[in-house]
């Protein structure tokens, strides 16, 4: 099964991809590299007073829908995703807060989810004083990819 299809029968619709909020672009590619640049849901508040876990952790998934629709874009085929390779997520928490792993599982569980054991990565999972704009998590991630569409079929 591609992995549009796989996106289908998950009922997940990619987002309309928006301009950055500074001086950045939302990917690099170099070579079979894909670097992602961090994003956030349009949500504000602290994990552990605003939000629980497992409402932190859906906007983490909601972050991994907008990565998925950034590597779309750059890619043209999310079949050429050869491995996500590592992801970095920061929580905005209050300083007791100490479910992070649990927070951010919202995105690495949705990438194994649509890529299966090519989502599985490395990753590191922080706590942050503030994030901006206040949101409550943010993620970035490295991808590995195909050099052709189809490669991966």
């Amino acid at each position: 099964m591609g992995i549009q299809a796989r996106l289908e029968t998950l009922g997940i619709k990619l987002p309309q991809l928006e301009s950055p909020p500074g001086n950045f672009v939302l990917y690099v590619q170099s070579g079979n590299m894909l670097y992602l640049s961090g994003a956030g849901p349009r949500a504000s508040g602290k994990v552990g007073s605003k939000f629980g876990v497992e409402q932190a952790a859906s906007y983490a998934r909601e972050v991994a829908i907008q990565h998925l629709a950034v590597m779309q874009g750059a890619l043209g085929n999310l079949d050429r995703v050869a491995r996500i390779v590592k992801v970095f997520g920061m929580v905005n928490a209050e300083p007791d807060f100490q479910e992070h792993p649990k927070v951010i599982n919202g995105y690495s569980d949705l990438m194994v989810e649509v890529f299966e054991q090519r989502g599985r990565h490395a990753r590191s999972a922080v706590g942050m004083s503030s994030l901006p704009f206040g949101i409550p998590v943010e993620v970035e991630t490295i991808v590995e990819v195909f050099p052709e569409a189809g490669a991966g079929e």
